[in-house]
């Protein structure tokens, strides 16, 4: 008996349905601090290969922001901060697999201008400078690389002679912008960050930070592919992962 055009029809689109469910399924989502942009989107072609059938997709902010993101349900599978701070914030909100979560790398804090700067700025001090008017700086309320700086800066005792130049930034990326475009005459990111744009800004200082600039990376609970986030976790910290991330200034945690 032949059957009805309009059941063939309703079967196609059935299997339609689950061949987009399926390719779906296989999305992996990963929430990544901003400053891990370059490294990350490098090594995803690698991880793609070696898992046939799972996607990449990639979102890069502030910790904080993302942080946010997650708690209020957007999707996610994996978890990657600049700092710790957010990460405690994440486990404590219950956000994590228990026990995925794993220190990745390390970086540093570094004091950068534009690469034409005239004003030969070598260290802290040269921020009270009155050639100096503006600073980039990621907003510490909501910026681990803003926190790093602030609690740089206090040490130093010179957060009162910075904070009124300050140029706030969402994050570490819009702060190495603001001084690749000339738009402030000094601005604090990360040594990765500064790397990556080495043809426009200069470093003049690394900056000593009271606490290390140790990246946790951990697989988000209830997302939608707990697998390939703990393979992901798991390429991350491979000799294969690290070796990317050390192209990029990352050193091992």
């Amino acid at each position: 008996m032949t059957t009805p055009t309009f059941l063939r029809r309703a079967a196609g689109a059935a299997l339609l349905t689950l061949a987009s469910l399926a390719v779906h399924a296989a999305d992996l989502t990963v929430s990544a601090a901003a400053s891990l942009t370059n490294a990350f989107k490098d090594l995803g072609p690698a991880f793609e290969a070696q898992n046939p059938g799972t996607k990449l997709l990639f979102n890069f902010a502030a910790s904080d922001a993302l942080l946010a993101q997650i708690a209020k349900g957007a999707p996610a599978d994996v978890f990657a901060s600049a700092d710790q701070e957010t990460m405690d914030k994440a486990d404590a909100q219950k956000l994590l697999i228990a026990g995925s979560r794993r220190n990745f790398v390390h970086n540093t804090l570094v004091l950068v201008a534009p690469s034409d700067s005239p004003l030969g700025l070598t260290g802290l001090a040269d921020l009270g400078k009155p050639e100096v008017k503006r600073i980039a700086i990621g907003n510490p309320s909501g910026v681990p690389a803003g926190r790093y700086t602030k609690g740089a800066l206090e040490a130093a005792k010179l957060w009162g002679v910075v904070e009124p130049k300050a140029v706030f930034a969402q994050n570490v990326r819009q702060s190495l912008d603001y001084v690749a475009r000339g738009e402030v005459e000094a601005g604090f990111v990360y040594a990765t960050d500064a790397a990556v744009m080495k043809d426009k800004v200069k470093v003049a200082a690394t900056i000593p930070t009271e606490t290390p600039i140790s990246y946790p990376i951990a697989a988000i609970a209830g997302g939608p592919n707990p697998e390939a986030a703990r393979r992901f976790v798991e390429f991350v910290l491979s000799a294969e992962g690290q070796a990317v991330l050390a192209r990029y200034g990352f050193s091992k945690p």
